[in-house]
């Protein structure tokens, strides 16, 4: 019997020693290399024919790729259109965001041959949560509980499926790796050979897969590299809303993103956010602003909330929920320097109201004008919102897509829009008001004196 060589690989990172090390020259990770049985085929020489052969790119035929519109018009959305044909999409999110309640909808809402693999519930544990989806009944949705790779796709194969959904990739082993489930390894080796046969068999699958306590998912990086697209289900555990975001979309864009709020009954599609995330105040308070910023080609309406008061301790405070803090302070810093304002003995909190999370520029211009209204306790008419970068010299930079910005906020019965003067504004006459700004100082005597 042949001797069997073993490796050590990192459980972090996947690199690979031939002996053990106390911490990981890669990743600098302590305690996290394993031995591990790894598998060496003799390499092949090049000599031997091969099946393909080289053909200059103008001669090769595109033909689209075939797609499955799924119910859900939020899943399309993100996807670019459906799932395509033996495409691979890997899902992540924290546990307890609802990524199995998703995929749980999704297999019984489709009129379609799914196979839905669960390592983590046994079949009962997954009938009382499809209970609990009441309006949603798919005869055709097939239950198997099982972790071995080998015998997940020998019965994909008997049953062919329109897809597979697989819940999750960390719970799966193959019999070829003898490591226990979730290793760089087992990861590694059960991706591949659900890889080979969703291309074989032009089965799209769907994976989810845990994440780490960074926001990353769990096991080797090349799990991300191999798959099709990547998911990220993300939200404030603490609100109802979620959103769903493609990290990586081989078939579509990149920067739509699906809505979602979490009820009773499962995972909700919202269709017009704006009108959910927007507080409807029974009278004006200072520190509210509305931004208008674009996730994809999705414009949104947004509140902002701020509050500044003297510091009761020697340092200020700063802090943000949904907003990043280091632009933040750079904002401050540029109400200190270009237009005046004594900020730096204030604390001051920023809030984005709903959970969202967003990195849109044209927040800038809603996020100065709730700080300068917090700031002079003077409140912001209910009817404006804002649309604008703001630059390191306090001038109000364009943003991108101004159209679709103002037609939404029309839409939403706003009277008066504050913009960049630089932006390109069409021809067409709009139902609302447009001012035009070019630095902070400006900006600031036009939203008083209106």
């Amino acid at each position: 019997m042949a001797k069997l060589k073993t490796a050590y690989l990192c459980q972090n990172c996947g690199t690979q020693y031939p002996q053990w090390l106390g911490q990981c020259k890669n990743c600098g990770q302590w305690n996290t290399l394993v031995e591990e049985i790894v598998d060496k085929s003799a390499v092949k020489s090049y000599s031997h024919k091969s099946k393909q052969h080289i053909i200059n790119i103008i001669e090769v035929e595109t033909n689209e790729e075939a797609r499955i519109q799924t119910p859900s018009e939020e899943l399309n959305r993100v996807l670019g259109g459906g799932i395509v044909l033996g495409s691979v999409t890997l899902i992540g999110g924290e546990p307890g965001i609802g990524k199995s309640t998703l995929l749980l909808q999704l297999a019984l809402k489709m009129k379609k041959k799914i196979l839905y693999v669960s390592g983590e519930e046994s079949a009962s544990q997954i009938k009382m949560r499809a209970d609990r989806l009441t309006e949603l009944q798919n005869p055709n949705c097939y239950l198997f509980t099982e972790t071995s790779v080998e015998k997940i796709l020998h019965e994909a194969q008997k049953l062919n499926p329109d897809f597979i959904i697989i819940d999750s990739i960390q719970t799966l082993q193959s019999q070829l790796i003898e490591s226990s489930p979730g290793t760089v390894s087992q990861i590694r080796e059960c991706s591949n050979e659900i890889i080979k046969f969703a291309k074989e068999k032009n089965t799209p699958v769907f994976l989810v897969g845990h994440i780490t306590k960074d926001g990353q998912i769990a096991g080797p990086k090349v799990l991300e590299h191999m798959v099709d697209v990547v998911l990220n289900f993300d939200g404030d555990r603490n609100h109802l809303f979620r959103l769903l975001r493609a990290n990586k979309n081989r078939f579509g864009s990149t920067s739509e993103i699906g809505i979602y709020e979490m009820i009773s009954q499962g995972l909700k599609e919202i269709k017009n956010p704006s009108e959910i995330l927007i507080t409807k105040k029974m009278e004006e308070l200072s520190g509210n602003s509305v931004a208008v910023i674009l996730e994809g080609n999705r414009p949104m309406l947004i509140e902002i909330q701020a509050l500044v008061s003297s510091a009761v301790y020697g340092t200020p405070q700063r802090s943000c929920t949904g907003f990043d803090s280091k632009r933040l302070n750079m904002l401050l810093a540029v109400l200190e320097k270009r237009a005046g304002f004594q900020l730096g003995a204030k604390d001051v909190f920023l809030n984005i109201t709903g959970g969202i999370k967003t990195d849109d520029p044209a927040l800038d211009l809603a996020v100065v004008a709730s700080v300068l209204s917090s700031n002079e306790d003077v409140a912001i008419p209910e009817h404006f919102c804002f649309a604008g970068e703001i630059g390191l010299s306090g001038e109000i930079r364009p943003v991108p897509q101004i159209e679709q910005r103002i037609s939404e906020a029309e839409k939403l019965g706003y009277e008066k829009i504050f913009i960049s003067n630089l932006n390109k504004i069409p021809k067409r006459k709009f139902g609302i008001t447009i001012v035009e700004v070019s630095k902070i100082e400006d900006f600031h005597e036009s939203v008083v004196s209106a």
